[in-house]
């Protein structure tokens, strides 16, 4: 039979595992809602389970000759060279923002076919392209 100075030893090493357990559940937890997915044009179309009310990314090249400015609005078209999104976005577009770069918008979904940005990112200089679009980009190719 265990002594009670073991058996105090087991309960607080058991509670520390509990409480650490938790305290781990619940930074995941709070860490999920704060992230936010990448997709290209093609995985959207692809997804079977595509969520509208969550903010996404999508990224890709614009479109030659797709920009369209309305006041403080702006429209375009988002390509990874086999699909395309259609983009809207109200607001100033980074000054490195222009046709045939690449692109990231931050936003919720319409549709499989229409974007509602909030934030627009673009490339930093000509050699620049983010991560997510070049590998994006690379897998349309292949």
């Amino acid at each position: 039979m265990l002594s009670k100075k073991v058996k105090t030893r087991i309960f607080f090493l058991s509670l520390s595992v509990l409480v650490l357990i938790a305290v781990i559940f619940f930074i995941l937890k709070s860490l999920e809602e704060n992230v936010v997915y990448f997709f290209s044009p093609s995985e959207i179309y692809n997804k079977t389970n595509i969520s509208f009310n969550k903010k996404i990314r999508v990224g890709g090249l614009v479109k030659i000759n797709s920009i369209n400015k309305k006041d403080s609005s702006i429209n375009f078209i988002i390509t990874d060279l086999k699909k395309e999104i259609i983009v809207t976005y109200k607001g100033l577009v980074p000054n490195l923002f222009s046709e045939g770069k690449g692109v990231v918008a931050e936003g919720k979904l319409k549709d499989r076919k229409y974007f509602i940005a909030d934030k627009i990112l673009a490339k930093h200089d000509e050699n620049y392209m983010p991560p997510e679009v070049s590998k994006a980009l690379e897998k349309s190719d292949n």
